[in-house]
């Protein structure tokens, strides 16, 4: 007897069906544990009395956020609620700081006229805090396995500025891929005020060291104030849509959870 070969049409229908099957059983898996599904916003809110001038600084090997015009991430942001810029965390994995500069000057791009006519070039863009110690220092990352992010307000290199930072848009708690704990971390009190005065520094702020660890951990639990040292509430966050931080926050914002 012989035997039929099937057609081309026929092997041509059952490869087709076989594709379509396979797109189907794709599309109903769970994505990739090591792949974020969600886009995450860097966020910057300035409630202090006076402008900030944040800094927004990744860690070696890891893309910049996008700048704007004038080569800053965010520029100067005014004062009483009023300076808030909202930028994009690059596609992947993000980590890196963020600190809030202080009293900054100078840094126009146009030379001047003096009073005999001469020209002086501009005077360079300087702070009073925040381009050295004593800082305090945002540390944010996102994009991480299983879309893990993960943030903290350190001391370690003394105070400048009030911070805490607190993560909004999690996805609702359903199977693996939920918010988890997601907690407002960082310190709302104003350290300065509390510094010892051997510590205070010229421009404004409270130096680092073994005194000031210990005053700074007692007044604000939920910061870092040593290479080992971790916050009281833990964290576990999952997906972020959006990494908030705020520069000089309500008394009460770290106790309440949310900004």
């Amino acid at each position: 007897m012989a035997i039929m070969s099937p057609s081309s049409k026929t092997i041509g229908a059952l490869m087709m069906t076989l594709v379509l099957a396979t797109v189907a059983v794709a599309a109903r898996q769970p994505p990739s544990p090591g792949v974020p599904t969600t886009t995450t916003n860097l966020t910057l809110h300035n409630l202090c009395p006076y402008p900030v001038w944040p800094l927004v600084t990744p860690n070696a090997g890891v893309p910049s956020i996008p700048t704007d015009a004038d080569g800053e991430p965010a520029g100067r942001l005014d004062g009483n609620g009023e300076g808030l810029a909202t930028l994009a965390f690059p596609p992947g994995a993000w980590l890196g700081r963020v600190v809030a500069r202080t009293g900054c000057a100078g840094g126009d791009d146009d030379d001047e006229v003096d009073a005999y006519g001469n020209t002086v070039p501009p005077a360079p863009f300087r702070c009073a805090t925040g381009d050295a110690p004593p800082v305090t220092v945002a540390q944010v990352s996102v994009g991480g396995p299983g879309g893990a992010a993960a943030y903290s307000v350190s001391l370690v290199d003394g105070f400048n500025v009030a911070v805490v930072v607190t993560p909004h848009g999690m996805p609702p708690p359903e199977g693996a891929r939920r918010g988890r704990r997601c907690p407002t971390l960082g310190c709302a009190v104003d350290l300065a005020a509390e510094c010892p005065v051997a510590a205070r520094a010229p421009g404004g702020g409270c130096g680092a060291g073994a005194t000031q660890a210990a005053l700074f951990k007692h007044l604000c639990p939920d910061t870092r104030t040593n290479a080992t040292d971790v916050e009281v509430t833990p964290q576990d966050c999952v997906d972020p849509g959006e990494i908030k931080v705020v520069f000089c926050p309500k008394p009460d914002s770290v106790l309440a959870g949310h900004l």
